[in-house]
């Protein structure tokens, strides 16, 4: 995975109000959690951005005060109305330990099935997966060009090197089905025909997921 370096401050003071006055600063609020005791620290706005609008993994070299870790964001809060970033959780990672985390699946490629007139159902968009940190890509590739009318890719069909995903195996992650008007002219009567995404033929031509290049 690709990382970036952010810079933070410990708070003095942890609570409602120091919260409150950290954001009129245009700081916020964050915990790094797996460090033996939790540590509470802010950083910058602006800082975060590129870390929490992007849908890539990111290692996170944090630098509070001189003590350097390497960190995922865990979890994020958002204010209701401005959706201004307004707390992180942040989780160490150790190189030498497996750990896990949501990578989400990009597409690539124009199916064979769509361009025959099908529909591509685009069903799981993240997925969680476990491996040892220097394997993390920044997200999942599938090649769908080979993808006909009534195949799947399901996560059983998705190899990755030293990666360990934690979906179902049957979980259908892409698909392409057939429109109404197709199973209409199948079948007399506009009965349905075939089968459904999870009850079709895997995609025996479909390209393994390739994972972006980890990159320190």
């Amino acid at each position: 995975m690709n990382t970036v370096a952010l810079s933070g401050t410990l708070r003095k003071a942890v609570g409602t109000k120091d919260a409150a006055q950290l954001r009129r600063e245009k700081r916020v609020p964050c915990v790094l959690y797996g460090a033996g005791s939790s540590i509470h620290f802010s950083v910058e706005e602006s800082a975060l951005r590129h870390i929490i609008f992007t849908p890539e993994l990111l290692g996170v070299e944090l630098d509070v005060e001189g003590t350097k870790t390497l960190a995922v964001v865990q979890e994020k809060q958002f204010h209701p109305l401005t959706d201004r970033v307004i707390h992180v959780d942040f989780i160490q990672l150790d190189e030498k330990k497996e750990a896990q985390a949501t990578l989400s699946v990009r597409l690539t490629g124009q199916p064979v099935g769509v361009r025959k007139g099908g529909k591509l159902a685009h069903t799981m968009r993240k997925l969680r997966v476990k491996g040892m940190p220097d394997k993390m890509p920044g997200h999942l590739e599938l090649n769908i060009a080979d993808l006909d009318i009534n195949q799947t890719i399901s996560v059983s069909d998705i190899k990755i090197d030293g990666l360990t995903l934690l979906a179902r195996p049957n979980d259908v992650v892409v698909a392409v089905r057939m429109t109404k008007k197709q199973e209409d002219a199948a079948v007399p009567g506009g009965a349905p025909a075939g089968k459904d995404a999870k009850g079709a033929a895997p995609a025996k031509a479909a390209a393994p997921a390739k994972a972006a290049p980890a990159k320190k």
